[in-house]
């Protein structure tokens, strides 16, 4: 997954992203951007890969000391294989009769589905626990010590790269650059859904083995209320716990078989304080 993740970005970059001469925002739109300001006001043409590496450097060692050296040397290999294909795609013949072959002249168009495929390859990468590198680095690090969802914020931290493309090369490439950002922002909060979570309001008559079932699935506890039914008359128990988002299809599943009678109701929580469950990266 991380490897298949490195090719799909590498081939974004020699095709959506170059034909529409757009800037992917995070080290990657820093990167071209580099590139593009050495070549274009010194005729200097430095390799995509190296600008690449120096940006992801002081990222990874951070990520190697606080999240997981797994993690970090998983996200290492994406990021230089990525580079390394970059640099290479459009030198080798079939690579370079395949990227002339899918390139798409339509900047709208490549704009929107250069940055779903971007997603798709970042999200390849975050499923398999490791990361694209560079600002996925810094979003990961604040999603795991704060619990809250960031791609947000680096969608706004990536417009001040887009103001200074704007302010030296076109205002057109820089609004064009926002599209695929915004694509590529809104792709992956779909796709990922991992620091998102999810409040679960259950109301049953087996509140110990449907407990049970979420602390064994999720590792995650719960509190319970007791009350009345109005309706029935009858005792019911309510149950309250927090989940992470990609947890909650498979727990209701689950839950629908101890009590198919429950009635549950899902709300999406803004934010988190507290003690929360992490699943370990190492």
């Amino acid at each position: 997954m991380v490897l298949l993740g490195a090719v799909l970005l590498s081939l974004n970059v020699n095709t959506f992203i170059r034909a529409g001469a757009l800037l992917p925002g995070g080290f990657m739109g820093l990167t071209l951007l580099i590139q593009e300001i050495f070549l274009r006001y010194w005729g200097i043409n430095i390799p995509f890969s190296i600008i690449l590496y120096l940006l992801n450097a002081v990222p990874a060692v951070i990520c190697f000391r606080f999240i997981g050296k797994k993690f970090t040397l998983y996200s290492c290999l994406s990021i230089i294989v990525c580079g390394v294909l970059a640099d290479l795609m459009p030198q080798i013949k079939i690579m370079a009769a395949i990227i002339n072959a899918i390139q798409l002249h339509d900047v709208l168009l490549a704009s929107v589905f250069g940055g779903i495929i971007n997603a798709t390859a970042i999200a390849l990468c975050l499923y398999a626990d490791a990361t694209s590198g560079g600002t996925d680095f810094i979003a990961i690090f604040f999603s795991e010590k704060y619990r809250k969802d960031t791609w947000n914020y680096i969608f706004a931290g990536n417009c001040v790269i887009l103001a200074l493309a704007a302010f030296l090369f076109s205002i057109d490439r820089a609004l064009y650059s926002i599209i695929f950002q915004f694509s590529t922002t809104t792709a992956l909060k779909i796709l990922y859904k991992k620091y998102q979570q999810k409040t679960l309001l259950i109301i049953t008559n087996k509140p110990d083995e449907i407990f049970a079932t979420i602390s064994e699935m999720t590792h995650h506890g719960a509190t319970t209320f007791e009350g009345l039914g109005k309706y029935e008359k009858s005792k019911r128990v309510l149950l309250y716990s927090v989940v992470a988002s990609n947890e909650v299809p498979d727990l209701l599943n689950a839950i629908r078989k101890i009590d198919d009678n429950a009635f549950i109701n899902i709300i999406k929580t803004e934010r988190l304080n507290g003690r929360f469950y992490t699943r370990p990266k190492d």
